[in-house]
């Protein structure tokens, strides 16, 4: 199905540029993604795996990425002052992103839905099952965190990959997110470096805001610990984490499977900060599994 925008989302009254695969009949998956990256970062391919179990799925660009609404009139990121603890400089926080994400399900007409969230966009749907816990169907986290900053940190190493100036060409871009991509990836499986250079072009060309990234950063860091709200969720949660991941350490996943009741947690060896083609299978027969067996027990309620 062809991208499409719905308007006057949530209480913001944004925009929102998505794209629905499956059976509107089936389970309902929202896929939420992370900092900086498009509705493309959910590959079509592994979006077909999901439809292929018995759900349909809609990814969609965050607000301030690809063709959704961006806040370039707001406050300037303070990046550095954030990180001191001082995020006056937030335009918004995962709160705002979290309604907007049930927003969409409100525009799909959605009375609620399966919250699938990677990195970023982990935190964004624990945010939506704090505040929002009767129209999130369940729970699903991979390679995010907790909020918690002793939790889920990136290696030093990875600060090398983010070093040099300012990407500016639509060349530099792309060299630049396949460096930080290769560096961030997963040990145990092959690095497709044409893919992620062909994925980095599209996304530059559809939109490319890097201070919209930054207000997304600081979003994050403006909303805090999540931990002991997490403990007072009910509600179907599986997280999924790389055992080798160098970005979000899977301490950060563990975090969260401890703090959420029930949790199931599954670590993958070689996973790191991606996620991988062979594993497509792996993720789609876990999550769907999931959805499913949440559907059943919701039906049973």
């Amino acid at each position: 199905m062809s991208e499409q925008k719905a308007l006057r989302v949530g209480p913001s009254g944004i925009e929102v540029a998505y794209e629905r695969f499956g059976d509107p009949g089936a389970p309902p998956v929202l896929l939420v993604m992370g900092l900086a990256a498009q509705m493309h970062g959910w590959h079509e391919g592994f979006c077909a795996e999901l439809v292929a179990r018995g759900v349909q799925v809609v990814r969609f660009d965050n607000r301030d990425t690809g063709l959704s609404s961006h806040f370039p009139h707001g406050p300037v990121p303070d990046m550095a002052a954030a990180l001191a603890g001082d995020a006056s400089s937030a335009s918004y926080t995962l709160s705002d992103m979290a309604a907007d994400t049930l927003g969409l399900a409100d525009a799909l007409g959605w009375d609620g839905a399966h919250l699938v969230g990677a990195s970023l966009g982990g935190a964004i749907a624990q945010t939506a099952a704090i505040e929002h816990p009767d129209r999130v169907r369940s729970l699903t986290t991979v390679m995010s965190t907790t909020g918690d900053t002793s939790v889920g940190q990136a290696r030093p190493e990875m600060l090398g990959a983010f070093a040099g100036p300012p990407a500016v060409t639509r060349q530099e871009v792309i060299d630049r997110m396949v460096r930080v991509s290769r560096a961030a990836g997963s040990p145990g499986f092959p690095f497709d470096e044409a893919e992620v250079a062909a994925r980095a072009g599209r996304a530059h060309d559809r939109s490319y805001d890097p201070p919209g990234v930054l207000r997304q950063a600081v979003a994050a860091l403006a909303s805090g610990d999540r931990t002991e709200l997490l403990r007072a969720l009910d509600l179907p949660t599986l997280v999924i984490h790389g055992a080798d991941d160098p970005m979000c350490d899977v301490s950060g996943g563990r975090a969260t499977a401890a703090a959420v009741p029930g949790a199931e947690l599954l670590v993958i060896e070689g996973m790191g900060h991606s996620l991988p083609r062979a594993l497509w299978p792996v993720f789609a027969d876990r999550i769907t599994g999931f959805v499913h067996h949440a559907e059943s027990e919701r039906g049973n309620a």
